[in-house]
């Protein structure tokens, strides 16, 4: 549950807060939507008040809220701003998820329920169950799989009373732009434009950008002060400390130091001291928009096969617009000279020169 002292605060005067923390201030359309914000949250404890006995329950049928869908560019404040508002909303069956993480799960239990006379209809009800407030981070539609089912879903799971609250870096109309069958993909559109205030978050500024800018993103320099150094980053990255619960990637659980909605912190022994493929990575690359590792060795000859992880590693980041944070024992070009793959990690160290620069910085995370 939320701290009530934090639960006490607007969210406007939040966001302004931490804002002003990074050396900022907020514009006026991350304001407008902050402020839209606070009028939900009002909205959802009134809603609360009004059904929270048995026959209440009965006898009351308050209108469900209208939840929300931040659009704008990357870096805007989108997720901040969601952030605060599942931190202080005092309700207990609310979750935050990535968009792609979510419907993974979805179609996981299409499988296990496709004996049902309507399988998507009975997982809109589970979900309907076990959460009222559901918060989707960087809704993007890609997977043909996802369109053809999104419309129905989304429709049950209103009809059921779940509010929303979702970011994206498109209008509901810019969703699946060329995508095939784009037209069996156009009432999930209808949807979310009819039942969700569609609110445009558009400061001109990026802010994931200016934090990326004044953190150095390759810190020589492992152990206590290296991690300090990621601690702060993350932070000033995530809008928040975030939590140490481990990650699902293709099955299983990974280690985190701390994650949080599009970042997450690892060591360098769990991504790459371990049994690991590119379609590990592709799955964190999918999800996360900036990875910070630490503690990334100086490698030996002996050490081909971490070395040969941490260049698929980096591939497969810099190919999707993933933002790398590490500390290393030493510059990149140092990391593997000698071995059976020195001559490829020569690539891996210029890529990690690249990843530092303005440009790539500012370029945009794929997840397509």
């Amino acid at each position: 549950m939320p701290d009530p002292a934090a639960a006490r605060t607007p969210i406007p005067e939040r966001f302004r807060a931490a804002c002003r923390a990074r050396g900022i201030e907020p514009d006026p359309s991350q304001l407008s939507a902050a402020r839209r914000m606070q009028r939900l949250y009002q909205e959802l404890m009134a809603f609360k008040h009004a059904r929270r006995t048995p026959l209440r329950k009965l006898l009351v049928h308050p209108a469900v809220p209208r939840g929300i869908y931040l659009w704008g560019e990357v870096g805007r404040g989108k997720s901040l701003l969601m952030n605060f508002f599942h931190e202080v909303l005092p309700y207990r069956r609310k979750r935050r998820v990535h968009f792609h993480a979510f419907m993974r799960e979805v179609h996981e239990s299409l499988r296990r329920l496709r004996h049902e006379a309507d399988p998507l209809l009975a997982v809109g009800e589970r979900i309907a169950r076990e959460t009222r407030f559901l918060c989707f981070d960087e809704f993007h539609v890609s997977d043909i799989a996802d369109a053809m089912i999104l419309g129905r879903l989304i429709e049950a799971l209103i009809g059921r009373g779940v509010v929303f609250c979702i970011t994206s870096n498109y209008p509901p109309h810019g969703l699946y732009p060329d995508g095939l069958q784009r037209e069996n993909f156009l009432p999930a559109i209808a949807t979310l434009e009819r039942e969700l205030d569609v609110i445009e978050v558009d400061s001109g500024v990026d802010y994931r950008l200016r934090a990326l800018e004044r953190i150095d993103t390759y810190r020589i320099g492992c152990g206590p002060q290296g991690d300090a150094h990621l601690e702060a980053s993350f932070r000033d990255l995530a809008g928040g400390p975030g939590h140490a619960r481990p990650v699902e990637v293709l099955g299983r659980e990974l280690a985190v130091r701390r994650r949080a909605l599009g970042v997450i912190w690892f060591d360098f022994a769990v991504l790459c001291g371990s049994p690991r493929s590119q379609n590990d990575y592709l799955d964190l690359a999918h999800r996360h928009h900036t990875v910070l590792v630490s503690d990334v060795p100086r490698m030996t000859a002996a050490q081909a096969s971490e070395a040969r992880r941490f260049g698929w590693m980096v591939d497969v980041f810099y190919d999707r617009g993933v933002k790398l944070l590490l500390t290393a024992a030493c510059e990149a070009g140092e990391l593997y000279r000698e071995g059976v793959h020195a001559g490829e990690f020569r690539r891996t160290a210029s890529r990690l020169a690249e990843m530092r620069t303005h440009a790539y910085l500012a370029s945009p995370h794929r997840t397509d």
